[in-house]
């Protein structure tokens, strides 16, 4: 079953990566480094929502 948490986790890292490419693109390191932590926030948000759904069905 997936949760919201694993969708916004996702949508973080895909953000987080999109941010991170443009920024390399056009030489812009602050919104480069935005991007990767973007990006580890979306899988610690991703991971947070797999643990609950893990929690939840063995409950």
């Amino acid at each position: 079953m997936v949760n919201i948490d694993q969708i916004a986790g996702l949508a973080k890292q895909i953000k987080g990566s999109i941010r991170e490419t443009v920024g390399k693109a056009i030489g812009n390191r602050p919104m480069q480094i935005r991007g990767i932590a973007d990006k580890a926030t979306g899988k610690v948000q991703k991971a947070c929502g797999d643990m609950k759904a893990v929690i939840k069905k063995a409950m």
